[in-house]
This record gives structure tokens, C-alpha cells and sequence, in this order.
């Protein structure tokens, strides 16, 4: 079973090998021993946190472990509020119109503002699958049982949510849109700048960046091309997180332009499908044409436990055998919370 749980010190390793693995523009998993490790213990401390009624710096971040070997499959978080403790960036696309009626002359012109509009609300972040495991609806799993864990501890999360889409770079990590802003205000490249922001390192914006409106005219032709564009390693995760209601409206990344979507968590598709049902232990699981893959959690936060289980649509109770309520931390007549997949 691929079983998902909170971090633990012990997957240090684990995280720093899919932080090497998941290349240039992966902001959140910078390759920094000293970030990575505080990004366990703050997740730590998040989990332990059990008096929580509104979202905070929290920061959680879960692996999917396969039971069988130990291995650590991948990563995925989710951040309770984001610019509460320091400035979260973002341009924002825009419009002018330059109009003059005597010469009969209409311009609309798109510009790119620097905003910090997203200051408070939750984010979907750090998501990242290794290459081995990229099958059998391991990916979807590992990306929506966070709409599960929302629904299940609403009131640790803002009532919207956001994710970062990376960016178009290529192999070396150069980005169209960065190269674009160097020329003109800095004298770093993408990869540095990406890892400073990375490891929290993020004054340097504030100093640098240009303060007024950019007009979009005025970038390059291959700088233009890539706003709002996605690196094609990203594809997948956009259509999953646009089939669960997510939807870009107009905030790139600063660095790379990659969209931003966003949603209201009461309307994502999973957190509006899934169900809380009692659980059955049985000595075995059931088989036939009618099981269809579903995620399954349980509701507990320090304990937390999600995995991928076949069952029936639209049941009212889950069967699961000994050793699958074992892995999920669930009792016969326990709660537990699910979705088809």
C-alpha cells in the first residue's frame, strides 16, 4: 500500500533526494539542508497544534510511503496562510487604456503590477511524485487527498486556496520571463534567484523588483510567450487541479510568470463529493466489476492517514480489511472520510 502521512525527521533523506529530483523551479523544495530540515520540524509543529480555530503560519507537509519496501514515493503540503510572516509576491495582469478621441486612437495595453493580493489565504504546495511511482492514479491520490484534509479541519485553513503552477525553463533552468527581468533589474540568474526565494531569502524583491506597472509590450517576444504559461512537466497537475474547480485569474510568478489558480475550498470537487462513512472490518476485501478506486482517510490530525482503497460508489459503511485499517490508523466503527477517484 502506498500509505500518506505527516513528515517525520527520519524522511529527511527521502526529502532531500525528491528536493534533488524535482530540478530547477521547485521553489518550495529547495536543495538547502538547513530550509528542508526546518520544514519538517515546522510541520511538526503544526500537526501537534491541536487548539487551532483559525489559519495561521501553519505549514503541513505529508510523504506517501510505500509499506512494503519503506521507501518514500513523495511529498505534498499544504501552507494554512501564506504572507503572514513575510511579503507573499505575485504580478498581477492588467489593462490601461490609452483613448484619444481627437485622432480617433484606442489602445488597450496589458500590464503586469506587483501585488501581494493573495496575503492570508491557503496554498496547495510541494507537490512532487518520483519518477517509479508515476502510475495507478498515484499522482491524483497524492494531490487530492488534500481537498480531504481541508474539508476534514476547515477551520485550520482560509476559505480560499491557491497553488503555484511552475513556470516555462528549460533543461538549465533558464527562464524566458526572468532572463527578460535581469537584463533590466538584475544581476542574477534564475536558478539563484529561484533558490534565495526558496530558503526564504526574499528582500531582495522588495529592493529590485520594478515598482511601477510593467507594460507587457515592452518585454521580449520570448519573455510574452511564457505569462501565465505552465513547464510542460506541470500539465498534469493543472488539469487535476482545474477538474477540481480551480481556475486561473490573472496572477503569475514573479520569477518564471507560471499561473496561479485559485478556489473556494466549499466548492472543490472533492471536498463536495466526499463523505464521512463508519468503518467495517473484514477478513476480506471485496473484489468484482463494481469496486472503483477511491482516497481514504481517516479524521484524525496528528495521526492522519490517507490511502488509495477499492470500494463501492455511494457506499454507506467502508469494508476494510485488518491490515488496511492498521495502515490508516482505523477501528471497526471508526469515521472515515472518502472520494472516488
Amino acid at each position: 500500500m502506498l500509505l500518506i502521512r505527516p513528515i517525520e525527521s527520519a524522511d529527511y533523506q527521502a526529502l532531500y533526494s525528491c528536493a534533488v529530483e524535482s530540478g530547477h523551479g521547485f521553489t518550495s523544495l529547495p536543495v538547502d539542508q538547513t530550509l528542508l530540515e526546518r520544514r519538517i520540524s515546522r510541520a511538526n509543529e503544526a500537526f501537534k497544534k491541536a487548539d487551532v480555530e483559525a489559519p495561521g503560519d501553519e505549514g503541513y507537509l505529508f510523504v506517501m510511503e510505500d509499506t512494503e519496501s519503506g521507501e518514500i514515493a513523495g511529498v505534498s503540503g499544504i501552507e494554512a496562510a501564506v504572507g503572514l510572516t513575510e511579503a507573499f509576491w505575485h504580478y498581477r495582469l492588467g489593462k490601461v487604456v490609452h483613448h484619444s478621441e481627437k485622432h480617433n486612437i484606442y489602445n488597450a495595453l496589458e500590464t503586469l503590477t506587483l501585488c501581494n493580493d493573495y496575503t492570508g489565504v491557503s496554498e496547495l504546495c510541494t507537490l512532487f511524485l518520483r519518477e517509479p511511482y508515476r502510475h495507478s492514479l498515484n499522482g491524483r491520490t497524492l494531490s487530492r487527498f488534500r481537498m480531504l484534509f481541508l474539508a476534514q479541519f476547515k477551520q485550520r485553513f482560509s476559505d480560499w486556496v491557491i497553488a503555484e503552477m511552475r513556470g516555462v525553463s528549460d533543461e538549465n533552468g533558464d527562464s524566458p520571463f526572468w532572463q527578460w527581468l535581469e537584463q533590466h533589474f538584475f544581476s542574477m540568474d534564475f536558478p539563484k534567484a529561484d533558490y534565495l526565494s526558496g530558503v526564504g531569502d526574499k528582500v531582495f524583491i522588495a529592493e529590485l523588483m520594478p515598482r511601477f506597472p510593467i507594460y507587457t509590450s515592452l518585454l521580449s517576444e520570448q519573455a510574452r510567450a511564457v505569462i501565465g504559461k505552465v513547464h510542460d512537466n506541470t500539465r498534469p497537475a493543472l488539469r487535476l487541479l482545474e477538474s477540481e474547480g480551480f481556475r486561473f485569474r490573472g496572477f503569475v510568478d514573479i520569477f518564471d510568470a507560471g499561473p496561479t489558480v485559485e478556489a473556494e475550498v466549499c466548492n472543490l470537487r472533492s471536498v463536495r463529493n466526499s463523505r464521512v462513512v463508519p468503518v467495517e472490518i473484514v477478513n476480506e476485501a471485496a473484489k468484482g466489476d463494481d469496486q472503483q478506486p477511491h482516497i481514504v482517510c481517516n479524521t484524525k490530525l496528528q495521526a492522519f492517514r490517507a490511502a488509495q482503497v477499492q470500494c463501492k460508489p455511494g457506499i454507506d459503511s467502508l469494508a476494510l480489511t485488518g491490515e488496511q485499517a492498521q495502515h490508516l490508523n482505523l477501528e471497526h466503527g471508526d469515521d472515515a472520510r472518502i472520494v472516488a477517484l
